[in-house]
């Protein structure tokens, strides 16, 4: 039966495959050409253009609409200007207004949210593959967004680098300068030519646009869409360089709850990059301190299986989507935060970049220390991709956890080892429209059955009305990735679904329309164990806030005992079944307005009780110097005896002080009596150097019900990039 099935997602997508293979060339690089020319003269990056450079240098204009409509031009339209040295890759831009008032902005925190910001984006192909680059935006207030793309131009923007940028505004229209040094960035030497993108949100008039036309199905960073960047002359090799950054900590915790006194420490340790050429980064670490990354937003746990949490360490990101980016969402055979969260990091190397015009290579390898029973282990992972016709590629990869030191009288001659090895095709044709993925994963550790392997097929076609998409996996019972991310074990499943959007000639609405989905799993030997059937409607207004109605069907048969409210009491019996409906409303505001909320509200059945849930966010900003929000979900949760009924309760409010574009204090309080803990996190970021940093973070967790300390703890930590 199993071999039907693989046969079945291999059909479905060498079909989907067939109109792709003449499908070769950018769909805008002919017709969208900026031409860049080298210069001698000193660039003041002030916002003010008045330097010789910026008089002769050949303009991107007329920029194009993309929401609310894709058709005509922007309204509001921009111009940007771009020049070299031997250095830098610079760019200026105008952005005009065309209504008074002020620029939203959210903050002049890095790394800002793009839809509650007038801003403008940069979107860099310099690999030529459409698929990867690196993205560089500004917003009105002069705040930093840098990020890497992956996947078609999917933008992670955990990654920093060091560039420069200034803004001036005016009246009708705000300046901006940018200075991108070519160190800081990856591309092959020799080219002449980029592919470039220009993006640009006015907020005032909730128009976004581009230089090069986009369809408004798709993101703005969308690769498949860039214009041209033509040199004047072949880019050089870079030649080897170094940078490191060390860092020195100290810190004291205490754990109140038993009893200890309280406990300081000092480290040191650092990270190095290695440019060994314009396209390949060797990444060093020695003992990494990782105490500065922002908390996890927790959230209630509903579900029968483990939430997951986003990578934020610095050192895991470049290139991340060479690991990272193996299988999907739910079966991910690597997984970074199953390395040094719970024991440390001792060091760790990873070679990853561009090699020739077809290839990538990532190699990364990473050794932690033993610490409170958790055995010191040696992490490897090799990955190498090939790019296939335009937008497509193909990888194959080795994923190995090896055990290096096991505990006190432990014999792990048999079982110190685990090792996952696969391949997968990523589809992309050239215009976006047909996306997909294939892979099949093997597993190999002591005593692994043949039934330890996955594989799966997804397959998606997009038009501005219509979005069509069949996803089918398989995973074996004995399936085994101790380095990854593999929600559940055991199953087949298929799940396909349809939307459609209505384009009304509206002066208030955007768009609105239907979406229907249906989600089964079954088990080995393909009897049905869930089933989801989600019929939704969705209406969308020109102000950018959004109404969607939900209707759920769904039906379970448990294959574990499972708590329904994961509070520790009476579990329901494996075999049971259970058939419910429900309703769901979600509300988001106008995110330009100060004030902007989203709120939800679920009610139905809930296995052999009731649910009734409430979620909401509230956000307001004080432009640009602050902000509150504040996070809370409610879940109440009726089942019969001897079951548990809760009433879970999640408040999370948040505190941003912005002093300026380097200095920063954020508070973030927690109560979670799902987990009966209240914790809070102060985090004082001094950023005096670009990507250079002093930071001061306090933690602390209590007992919700007297907020008695658990246990708390100081940290200061100091950290300087010279390059």
């Amino acid at each position: 039966m199993r071999l039907s099935i693989i046969a079945f997602l291999s059909s479905a997508f060498l079909f989907s495959c067939s109109p792709l293979f003449s499908q070769v060339n950018a769909v805008n690089r002919d017709a969208y050409r900026i031409h860049i020319h080298q210069t001698t003269s000193e660039i003041v990056i002030d916002g003010i253009t008045d330097e010789e450079p910026w008089a002769i240098a050949e303009r991107a204009v007329n920029f194009h609409r993309v929401l609310p409509t894709d058709t005509g031009y922007a309204a509001s339209q921009t111009e940007v200007m771009v020049t070299y040295d031997k250095s830098n890759l610079y760019l200026a831009v105008i952005c005009y207004d065309t209504l008074p008032g002020r620029r939203p902005v959210e903050s002049l925190r890095r790394d800002w949210s793009f839809p509650k910001n007038d801003n403008f984006i940069a979107f860099i192909d310099t690999y030529n593959d459409q698929t990867n680059g690196f993205a560089f935006g500004i917003n009105a207030a002069g705040a930093q967004w840098d990020g890497l793309q992956s996947n078609g131009g999917f933008v992670s923007l955990d990654w920093d680098t060091k560039w420069r940028s200034a803004v001036k505004n005016y009246p009708d229209w705000w300046v901006a300068e940018i200075a991108i040094p070519f160190r800081s960035i990856r591309y092959r030497d020799g080219v002449t030519e980029w592919g470039i993108s220009f993006s640009r949100l006015d907020l005032k008039t909730a128009e976004k646009s581009s230089w090069a036309p986009i369809p408004r199905q798709f993101q703005t960073a969308n690769l498949a869409f860039t214009g041209a960047l033509v040199w004047d002359r072949p880019l050089p090799k870079s030649g080897t360089r170094f940078s490191w950054i060390p860092y020195m900590s100290a810190k004291a915790t205490r754990d109140v709850e038993n009893g200890e006194k309280t406990d300081p420490d000092a480290a040191v340790g650092m990270d190095a990059k290695i440019t060994l050429s314009t396209s390949m980064n060797l990444d060093l670490t020695v003992n990494p301190d990782f105490s500065q990354v922002e908390v996890d937003r927790q959230r209630t746990n509903l579900d029968r299986f483990e939430l997951f949490f986003p990578e934020k360490r610095q050192f895991f990101l470049e290139n991340s989507d060479l690991f990272a980016g193996l299988g999907n969402e739910n079966i991910r055979p690597f997984f970074s935060r199953r390395i040094g969260l719970q024991n440390p990091v001792q060091a760790g190397a990873r070679l990853s970049g561009q090699v020739g015009e077809k290839w990538r290579i990532g190699l990364m390898d990473m050794q932690t220390g033993t610490k409170d029973g958790v055995r010191a282990a040696n992490f490897g992972v090799a990955a190498i991709q090939r790019q296939l016709f335009s937008r497509s590629n193909i990888t194959a990869f080795m994923i190995n956890k090896q055990i290096t030191s096991p505990l006190a009288g432990e014999d792990i001659s048999d079982s110190g080892h685990n090792r996952v090895a696969g391949i997968d095709f990523n589809l992309s044709s050239a215009d976006s429209r047909w996306t997909g993925k294939a892979f099949y994963h093997q597993s190999f550790y002591p005593n692994a059955s043949g039934d330890a392997s996955a594989l799966a097929g997804q397959v998606s076609y997009e038009t501005q009305k219509v979005s069509l998409s069949l996803d089918q996996a398989w995973v074996g019972t004995d399936y085994l990735a101790e380095v990854g991310y593999i929600r559940r074990k055991g199953f087949y499943q298929v799940n396909p679904s349809v939307k459609y959007k209505f384009f009304p000639d509206s002066k208030k609405i955007a768009n609105h329309g239907p979406v229907v989905e249906i989600d089964m799993f079954y088990n080995p030997g393909l009897s049905l164990t869930d089933r989801e059937i989600e019929f939704s409607y969705s209406l969308e207004w020109l102000n950018r806030s959004k109404l969607s109605l939900e209707l759920e069907e769904g039906y379970i048969k448990l294959q574990q005992p499972f708590d329904p409210t994961n509070t520790g009491g009476d579990s329901l019996t494996a075999g049971s079944e259970f058939y419910w409906e429900e309703i769901a409303l979600t509300y988001n505001s106008d995110i330009r307005k100060s004030f902007n909320w989203v709120v939800s509200t679920r009610y139905g059945g809930f296995f052999n009780g009731t649910r009734l849930s409430l979620n909401g966010e509230l956000n307001y900003r004080i432009q640009p110097y602050g902000s509150l929000a504040l996070i809370a979900s409610y879940h109440k949760i009726s089942l019969p005896d001897p079951y548990n009924s809760a009433e879970l309760v999640l408040i999370g409010p948040r505190l941003d002080i912005i002093f300026s574009d380097k200095l920063f204090l954020t508070t973030f309080a927690q109560y979670n009596n799902q987990i009966d803990n209240f914790n809070v996190n102060m985090r004082f970021q001094w950023r005096f150097a670009p990507v250079s940093d002093f930071y001061i973070v306090y933690t602390e967790n209590a007992w919700p019900d007297d907020f008695k300390t658990k246990n708390r703890g100081l940290v200061a930590k100091f950290s300087y990039w010279f390059n």
